[in-house]
């Protein structure tokens, strides 16, 4: 049986290049996100690609009853979670002061919320097999405020706050736990911008690194990956 690794908000960006770049080494995929024809050529593409099983539900993990129909689909699959990464989230520029009321609440839904209760989902069976590995998609904005950071920021630095509490809760259940930070990354986040693809980073660059970490022996974790573009933060 091949490994598994379940990666929410797969189907674009960072998420899908994580997807394919484990895909590549012979893990079947499992994702979710909100619409339903990304998911059908998400699992389309990956099997025909990397001959791999790609299992794809549709859900908004931004609701919590959404969570947890995802991860009792995951369940359903009865094939245990290598790798987990809680990819989904998303980004509005505004500042705390100006920003539209409930953009704090959203934020926190999307990106915090989201990882705490996918976590909590399917992190029993990693516990039961003493092994697996957690990624959690944190930001640059986890660790530094910048103008029209607004409610995105708050919602990273919390999330960086919940990875490192679970770091210390399962480092004993034989479970990885790693925070990414990465800077600006050339995605649908960017559409529209004026900047040359040179200010940014390649999604397949996040990928590549968050394989590494999690290639190192059982013995050793990294617990932050901070990575950004080589001409600096936008």
């Amino acid at each position: 049986m091949n490994r598994l690794i379940v990666v929410t908000g797969g189907t674009k960006g960072i998420g899908r290049a994580i997807a394919e770049r484990f895909a590549a080494a012979g893990f079947d995929v499992a994702t979710c996100a909100r619409h339903e024809a990304d998911l059908v050529l998400f699992q389309t593409t990956l099997q025909q690609k990397y001959s791999v099983k790609a299992h794809v539900f549709r859900a908004d993990i931004s609701k919590v009853k959404e969570i947890q129909t995802f991860t009792s689909f995951i369940h359903q699959l009865n094939h245990p979670v290598d790798v987990l990464v809680n990819n989904a989230g998303y980004f509005v520029p505004g500042s705390v002061m100006e920003e539209p009321e409930g953009t704090l609440e959203s934020m926190i839904q999307s990106n915090v919320y989201s990882a705490y209760y996918t976590t909590r989902g399917l992190v029993k069976g990693m516990k039961q097999k003493k092994q697996g590995h957690i990624f959690n998609m944190c930001s640059i904005a986890s660790i530094k405020a910048y103008p029209n950071g607004g409610s995105y920021a708050i919602s990273k630095f919390a999330l960086l706050g919940f990875s490192k509490v679970l770091r210390e809760e399962l480092q004993n259940d034989g479970i990885r736990v790693t925070a990414v930070l990465p800077g600006a990354t050339k995605t649908a986040s960017w559409e529209g911008t004026d900047l040359p693809d040179s200010r940014f980073m390649k999604s397949g660059d996040v990928a590549e690194i968050i394989f590494g970490a999690w290639s190192l022996s059982p013995s050793s974790v990294v617990e932050e990956i901070l990575i950004r573009p080589q001409l600096g933060d936008i």
